[in-house]
Formats: C-alpha cells, structure tokens, sequence
C-alpha cells in the first residue's frame, strides 16, 4: 500500500509540474536516447518552454548540440531561427546535424537586447518550431518574458550561452551543459563527435552533490544522424578485441 500511495504522489506531481510548465498547445519531443528521455519528468523535452544550453566558446559542442536540438524540433518541415551575435554560422556544419539550410532563419543581432528583443518577437510567431538566441547575460525578469511567450505561443525557446555556473537563477525549464570529447575515427576518415552532457538544471527534479542532474557521454552518428550513448571506460575493455586476440 506504501508504494501504491507514493506512485500515485509522483505521479500526481508529474501533472502538475507539466501543467504548470506546458502550454496547451505544447508537446514533448524524444532526444532519441531512452536514458536521456527518461530522465526528464515529461519522458522528453517539451516544446513551448525556455531552455539553456552552456558550453565553451570555442570547442563547437554546445553549438553542435543546439544545432541538434533545432533539427529534432524543426521535424524537418517547421522553420527555424537562429539569433546570432556574429556570422560565423557554418551551413554544412549545421546540416551535418540534421538542421537543413532551407528550414532555418538566421538573424544577427550585435547587442544583447537586441537579440532578446528578436527572441521574443520571434517566440510569437506560431508558424515556427523554435527559436534560439546566442545571449551571454539573462536576468530574471528577461527569463521570465521568454518562459511566458514560449509557453504562450507553443515555440520552444533555446538560449546558447557561455558557460553560465555564477549566473542568476533563470526561468528556464531545463540547463544543460556541452563539453567535447576526443571523438572516434569512423569509416576511417570521418569522426564522430562526442560529447559529455550534463542535465544541470531541470524543473522538477533536484540536483546532487556534483552539481548536476544526471549525466551521459553521447556520440552524434554523422551517417544515421542519431544520438548514441557511449559506454564509460570502466565498461569497455582496455584493449579492442582484435588485438586482444592478437596477442
């Protein structure tokens, strides 16, 4: 009976933590890795929300995984924006993520209230899936206006900033942190990225003593154009079989 009434609990604060997040028109899309999904309270990230996504500058990860982000809200046929500070936006690069060139709106806006200004222009605009802001500084109150237009209007907000640990408390639904990681030479020329994310702040959940939710080591699959778990090293044999039975 204990474990009956403590299921029906979770559940309940599930619903509510969903209705009070979600819109009526939003949804919930998969990231494609069953771990990742069922982490999350709503099995998936749910569309018409704010959320960030922090990484270093230069490494390209938290890019490559926004990137990522817009292709699966995009489906393929809903467009996109992009609100950048510069245009060193790379279309190939992009696309090798799954975001097509004709599906994405790129916008370049110099200042920090310009591009909140456009983000929450643009997250009014039903007709798009998502739109994402490269914005280094986000106080409270901004962060608010976005959650309240995206949950609004059913367009998911992204915001790509830098690595963002002593930065004000946000609205934001979800945090997530990208690093990279050494990748894996596939068909011997191509390799695949991989990435360590870190789920670092999620609504309805509580974060441990490391400072983060839950985290994975993933592998963006450049010929599938999936996002694929990769074992830690402690679950991999030190040396590849072949050589193993080489020896």
């Amino acid at each position: 009976m204990p474990s009956q009434k403590q299921a029906l609990l979770a559940a309940l604060r599930r619903q509510l933590n969903t209705e009070a997040i979600l819109g009526p028109d939003s949804a919930v899309i998969s990231l494609g890795i069953d771990a990742i999904d069922g982490s999350l309270p709503w099995g998936g990230l749910p569309c018409g929300a704010l959320h960030e996504v922090t990484g270093a500058a230069m490494d390209g990860a938290a890019t490559g995984f926004c990137a990522m982000l817009l292709a699966h809200l995009s489906g393929g046929t809903r467009s996109t924006i992009w609100i950048a500070n510069d245009d060193d936006l790379y279309g190939p690069g992009l696309a090798a993520y799954g975001l097509s060139a004709d599906r994405l709106i790129v916008v370049r806006a110099r200042r920090p209230v310009e591009i909140l200004w456009t983000l929450e222009e643009a997250l009014r605009c039903r007709g798009l899936a998502a739109v994402l802001g490269e914005v280094p500084d986000l106080s409270l109150a901004a962060s608010r206006r976005l959650q309240l237009a995206a949950r609004n209007s059913g367009v998911t907000a992204l915001l790509l900033r830098p690595r963002a640990e002593t930065s004000p408390v946000t609205t934001a639904v979800t945090r997530w942190r990208v690093t990279a990681l050494p990748g894996q030479t596939a068909s011997g020329e191509n390799i695949d990225p991989r990435w360590g994310v870190e789920l670092v702040r999620c609504r309805g959940r509580s974060h441990g003593e490391e400072g983060y939710v839950e985290r994975w080591l993933v592998e963006w699959h450049r010929a599938t154009r999936r996002l694929g778990l990769v074992s830690e090293l402690r679950d991999r044999p030190a040396v590849p079989e072949k050589r193993r039975m080489a020896r």
